[in-house]
This record gives structure tokens, sequence and C-alpha cells, in this order.
């Protein structure tokens, strides 16, 4: 008897899971080594956000502010600018909410239940705490008078929606690309393609005018933060939740 349609992408999934984690496998005093040094960087982070965040609420913007998004606006080329607006395109709503929901559905097309579930918690997480912070810093954003301001937004400056959408969303769908398919060049360009995007993002909101430097700088260490709760609620639910999906036994790699 043949196997349904939908099983053969799940096993395939669920094999190529179990050969990474055990290709990742460490030893004993190596893992405890990358906890240790792990901790310590989220605790740099941490403390990072936190001055910066003292600092933003003090000072309106930093004279590196300016002469980092000036420097970036001097690249004159059309091809550049093109880009720009379409790595920050897709995080406007309603794009937002639509490539986040097919994206999504995919991955629960594909027996990933519970991986969807988490993907949904990344959005709506990285949402909440943007719309929290900007109402508790409540930074003004960029001027047209001190830059060039491609699109006035009406919402406030710090942190940058965009960055934290992207680093929590964006970056836990690479996080399931990296740990649940075994090395291949579909593997590879994934990582390539949802990477590229959250690190693109931070110089297109510089350079569309709609966000300072530190904005982006404030969202790259909170959406880590915040990515790190995310991966780490992902893995110890794992086991718990959906547990009879297909591929629930295969663990995925550890960072």
């Amino acid at each position: 008897m043949s196997e349904p349609h939908g099983e053969k992408p799940i096993k395939k999934i669920a094999a190529a899971a179990n050969q990474a984690a055990r290709a990742e496998s460490a030893s004993a005093p190596v893992r405890h080594y990358r906890t240790v040094l792990f901790r310590v960087a989220l605790v740099f982070v941490a403390g990072a956000f936190a001055g910066l965040t003292f600092l933003v609420k003090t000072i309106p913007f930093f004279a590196t502010d300016l002469r980092i998004t000036k420097a970036i606006q001097m690249i004159n080329f059309p091809a550049f600018a093109i880009l720009m607006s379409l790595i920050s395109w897709p995080g406007f709503s309603p794009q937002a909410m639509i490539i986040s929901a097919l994206i999504i559905l995919l991955i629960y097309g594909f027996g990933l239940h519970w991986e969807a579930v988490m993907a949904l918690i990344a959005t709506v997480t990285s949402t909440a705490i943007d719309v929290l912070v900007k109402d508790l810093i409540q930074r003004p954003r960029p001027l047209p008078a001190q830059v060039n301001v491609f699109a006035k937004l009406t919402s406030y400056s710090f942190p940058s929606g965009h960055v934290m959408f992207y680093v929590c969303f964006f970056g836990f769908i690479g996080f399931l690309a990296f740990s649940l398919l075994k090395p291949s060049l579909k593997r590879s360009l994934l990582l390539v393609f949802f990477g590229g995007l959250v690190v693109l993002i931070g110089v297109s909101r510089v350079y569309l005018g709609e966000h300072w430097a530190s904005d982006v700088l404030g969202s790259y260490l909170l959406g880590s933060l915040t990515l790190v709760a995310i991966i780490q609620f992902y893995l110890w639910g794992k086991t718990r939740f959906f547990v009879h999906q297909p591929v629930a036994e295969a663990e995925p790699q550890r960072t």
C-alpha cells in the first residue's frame, strides 16, 4: 500500500532533523563552555540594551545618528534605493500579516504544528514588545529637516518595529531551517535569504530616513533577546505540546 502523499515530506524532515542533530552533538565540556559563553553574551546584550534605552529616553537623537544616516543616504545608486525599499516592504501592514500567515500555514501544512504555533507566537510577541517599548520611550522619528525621509510615519521611533519583526519572525524561521533541515543547497539558500533580510532591514530603515541608527541597534539587541526567549520556549515545549505530530521526536539542534 502506498503512503499518503503528505507523509513523505514529513518523514524527510524528521530524518533530516535527526541526522543534523547527531552531526552537531558535542562533548559535555564543550557544551558547558558554550552554555557559559552564551549566558555571558546574553547579559552583555541585556546590559547594552538597558544602557542604550536610558540614553535614548533622555536624548532625542545622537550626533552619530545624524552622521550615519547622511553617510548611508549618500549612496545614490537607483538599484540600491529600490533594494532598500523592497527590503522594508514586507514589514508594513497588511503585507506583514499576510506573509507571516502564509508562512505559518505552510509550516503547519508540513505537519510541523508546534513550529507553526511558535512562529505565530514570534509574530505576536515581537509586535507587542515593540508597541510597549515605543509607548514607554516615545522617541520622535527623524524629521525631513534633518535627513531625507522617504515616507512620514506617525508612530514613535524606538525601537524599530521592522527590525523587531524581522529578527523575531524571520530569525525563528531561519532557526527552524537550520535545525530541521540537513546541510544542503536548499537549507543554505533559506539561511542566506532569511539572514539577509535580518541584516539588511537595519540599513534599509536608516536609509529610508524612518529610524535613527540607534533605533536599529536597540531593536537588534531587544530582538535578539526576544528571539532567544522564543527559541528556548520552543525547545522546552517541543516534548510537551503536539507530541503526537509526525515529527515530534525529531529533536532540533541546540545553538
